[in-house]
This record gives C-alpha cells, sequence and structure tokens, in this order.
C-alpha cells in the first residue's frame, strides 16, 4: 500500500522526543467529515526481551461482520532502543513494512498501544495514524500516564482518564466484570468516535477482535520465523 514517510527513523531519543512534540501540532483530533468505517483494522507487534528482530502485522476486518478480509506481516530488525514513551520509533518501523504489503485499505486501524493518553499527547495510534494517513485509535490494556475514577461493571461503562488536568482518554468495560481496556484517540480520531468504535469491535471479549486477530498473525509470524519477507 503507498506509504509516504513523514520523517527518517535514524534519531537519537532526544530527536524523538522533540520531533514528537513537533507532530503533536500537526495531530487532527476529530474525524473526517461522514467517516464510514466498513472495514477496520488491527496492528500489533511481537518481540522477545533483548531480541533484535520484531514481528508486526496487520488484519482488516469487515465492520459488520467482523471477519478478517485481508492481512499482511513482517519481521524487521530493530534500529531504536526501548525507550518509554518512545515506542512508536521502535515499533512503526516494522508496521511501514506491514502496510506496504497490504492490499486493501482500512477505515479505521486501532493499535494495541497508546493514543494521546501519552505524556506528550503523541502516542503509537497518534504517530502511526499520521504516518498512514488513516483515522486510528488507541486501545490499551494498561495505563501509561492519568487516572480515572470508578467504573461500572456493565458492559459500555466508561470513566474519563484525566492527566494533569485534561482528559487524555477513556476506561472502557467491554465486558462484564473484565478489566477495561483504556482507548485514546490517534490521528483523525475524537474520543467519542474512539469508544464507540471500540465497543463495537469487541462483543465478547475484553481486546477488540482488531487486537486479537493481530496478535494471533503476529504470534504464528513469530513461531515460524518470517514467512513474509522484508526488504
Amino acid at each position: 500500500m503507498e506509504y509516504v514517510p513523514l520523517h527518517g527513523w535514524d534519531l537519537t531519543p532526544k530527536q524523538a522526543v522533540a520531533l514528537q512534540r513537533e507532530l503533536r501540532e500537526r495531530l487532527v483530533l476529530r474525524p473526517p467529515r461522514g467517516l464510514k468505517v466498513e472495514r477496520v483494522a488491527g496492528a500489533d507487534i511481537s518481540m522477545s526481551r533483548g531480541a533484535k528482530m520484531a514481528y508486526g502485522g496487520i488484519v482488516v476486518l469487515d465492520a459488520g461482520t467482523l471477519k478478517p478480509v485481508a492481512q499482511a506481516s513482517a519481521s524487521v530488525k530493530l534500529g531504536f532502543p526501548y525507550v518509554p514513551g518512545l515506542l512508536s520509533f521502535r515499533e512503526l518501523p516494522v508496521l511501514v513494512e506491514v502496510w506496504r504489503q497490504l492490499e486493501v485499505r482500512p477505515d479505521v486501524l486501532i493499535f494495541d498501544g497508546q493514543g494521546t493518553a501519552h505524556p506528550r499527547r503523541l502516542g503509537l495510534a497518534c504517530h502511526g495514524g499520521m504516518l498512514f494517513g488513516v483515522p486510528s485509535i488507541g486501545c490499551a490494556k494498561s495505563l501509561l500516564v492519568g487516572q480515572h475514577g470508578p467504573l461500572g461493571q456493565e458492559r459500555g461503562s466508561l470513566a474519563e482518564i484525566v492527566h494533569q488536568g485534561e482528559v487524555v482518554g477513556m476506561a472502557v468495560r467491554t465486558r462484564k466484570g473484565v478489566l477495561p481496556v483504556y482507548v485514546s484517540p490517534g490521528h483523525l480520531m475524537d474520543l467519542p468516535t474512539a469508544v464507540e468504535l471500540v465497543l463495537r469491535v469487541s462483543p465478547r471479549y475484553r481486546e477488540p477482535e482488531t487486537t486479537r486477530f493481530a496478535h494471533r498473525l503476529v504470534n504464528e509470524v513469530r513461531r515460524l520465523g518470517d514467512p513474509i519477507p522484508s526488504p
């Protein structure tokens, strides 16, 4: 799929922080007018602690049936160190190679990570959405920043995530009695739409079907080695 680079990847952590602040000013926190979601995709990364290679995958689902319609995967040598708050610089080069191979463009891309619920309001989903030019959502299993108040036990219960006096995301109960997921907008997205879409694609389990399919794919690719050669 077409990919137009926003920037290079040969950066120091200090340069990456500066770039995050620059990109934050270009982030669009509203969906495109008349957004119609017919295909929704999940993106995920798998790697071992201390490993030099990472495995990435994107699975596109039909938004009505939640059945896969396309997928792609790749393995890429890691080029950026593990630095909390800068994971997009470590993980997105892997997903760039996946995106190039993907034959069906999704209307929305859900990342297994943070969007605006990030110290500099530019988590993986924000950065990735800008990179690929697609509406994006962060749906994480744990909080990176902020706190939220009490959350009801019923599916669909919500609580705002607040960091430094700003609402940066929402704790969302996707299934009765299970731990919430933490939803925040990425690029070309707002918080109400992000929450609505995450609930729509999470009919049975805690995690969205997008994440579940992508996670299954990258674990299989990691198990097999590298079935899709990277350039």
